[in-house]
């Protein structure tokens, strides 16, 4: 079912170059209806990758479709009022930060002059201002990517499944809980949520999570982004933090403790050409960015820098990834570095193809990996296509 809905992701994204297409709308809007006071919107995303992996897999193909339909409500006050969703199907290399879920999200907000409230399963306040390094395509990025080109042959899963490199902070994922985000006030932004457990229904405070040892509980998560221009240079830079508590703990488990901190410089050389540099960084005490596995002894820390020229509708970019999980009871040291190279080419605000070149290298400090070695070194080029709706 999964490689269906991989190969119908890479068609839907694929067909988009058909010219009676492209010459029927270059920009693909939302589908929109009025129901009385309120108006539905259904938005979508659509991604396919081609790929050829030096790592002994037959898989060549991946990819992932989004629905994500608004019902809202706005009021002459400035007040709105949404139930927003994310419907996702992919296959196992496009599972993403959320682990595959069907229902990536599904929220209330509140929007006012004051700033938004969300209700529900929806991102951490970290997560929702972070800043990273620019990314040709941020679907296939070194970090925090939504499909990845290696299979792991002694499990079947994505082999970044037992560690990938997630710079910004996510310890509450997409678990249920509360969040704020302020207006942005003389460039700056603030951010908090409370997500009261690990539980994935829809409102907080109905399901503890998954019943482990180290399961967390009451997570807070707060952050702060700032922008501004100094002189010709925009500049962005965020910090975050996230900490918990946990329950039913092991000897040396504790409440999870997220760090986290970006930047980013872009420089306009001319109208047609701008510089792009930024990097980001986090540590946590999760091994491998797990929160049911925070330990004392546990220092896992992440580091992401990029730089990128942007001319006219081109991107070129360069991405350097780096990672360390320090071993835990049951689980070896774990190391992770990575290098990209891709192009990408916005033919319009809906669709975006890229290529690239990727290499990433997998060290642990006991057992072996799925080549029967204790280090495993992956390379892939691949052509990835977006489609989505825009406006």
């Amino acid at each position: 079912m999964r490689e269906r809905c991989a190969v119908a992701g890479l068609f839907l994204a694929g067909a988009v170059f058909c010219p009676a297409a492209v010459a029927a709308a270059w920009n693909i809007a939302p589908l929109q209806a009025d129901l009385g006071d309120n108006t539905l919107q259904i938005g979508g995303e659509a991604g396919g990758a081609l790929f050829s992996a030096k790592d002994r897999q037959n898989q060549h193909v991946s990819g992932v479709i989004k629905l994500m339909p608004r019902l809202h409500r706005d009021f002459d006050s400035g007040l709105s009022l949404g139930l927003n969703a994310t419907i996702t199907a992919s296959d196992v290399l496009s599972r993403g930060r959320y682990g595959g879920d069907f229902f990536e999200k599904a929220y209330g907000d509140v929007r006012t002059g004051l700033g938004r409230i969300e209700i529900g399963q929806t991102d951490g306040a970290a997560y929702d201002l972070s800043v990273t390094g620019p990314k040709v395509d941020a679907e296939v990025s070194l970090d925090n990517p939504q499909t990845t080109f290696f299979r792991d042959q002694s499990t079947g899963h994505a082999l970044t499944d037992s560690f990938a490199l997630r710079t910004e902070i996510g310890a509450s994922s997409n678990y249920a809980k509360i969040a704020y985000v302020s207006p942005a006030l003389f460039g700056a932004q603030l951010a908090l949520s409370f997500t009261p457990s690990q539980g994935k229904e829809v409102l907080p405070f109905l399901h503890e999570g998954p019943h482990v040892a180290g399961r967390q509980a009451d997570i807070w998560e707060g952050a702060i982004q700032y922008s501004d221009e100094l002189g010709p240079f925009s500049l962005s830079a965020y910090g975050g933090v996230a900490v918990g508590r946990a329950e039913h703990k092991l000897a040396g488990q504790e409440g999870v403790s997220d760090l986290g901190a970006g930047l980013r410089a872009d420089y306009p050389v001319n109208d047609d050409l701008t510089l792009s540099l930024g990097g980001t960084w986090r540590q946590s005490n999760a091994y491998a960015f797990q929160i049911a596995r925070s330990f004392q002894a546990a220092t896992t820390t992440a580091r992401q820098a990029s730089a990128s020229a942007a001319y006219d509708d081109w991107v070129l970019g360069l991405e350097y990834g780096d990672g360390n999980a320090g071993a835990v009871p049951g689980a070896p040291r774990l190391n992770l570095t990575g290098y990209e190279a891709s192009v990408g080419y916005n033919l319009s605000n809906s669709i975006q193809p890229a290529i690239g070149w990727q290499h990433l290298t997998y060290e642990r400090s006991s057992g072996n990996f799925y080549n029967a070695a204790p280090r495993i070194a992956l390379d892939a080029v691949f052509l990835h296509l977006n489609f989505k709706t825009s406006g």
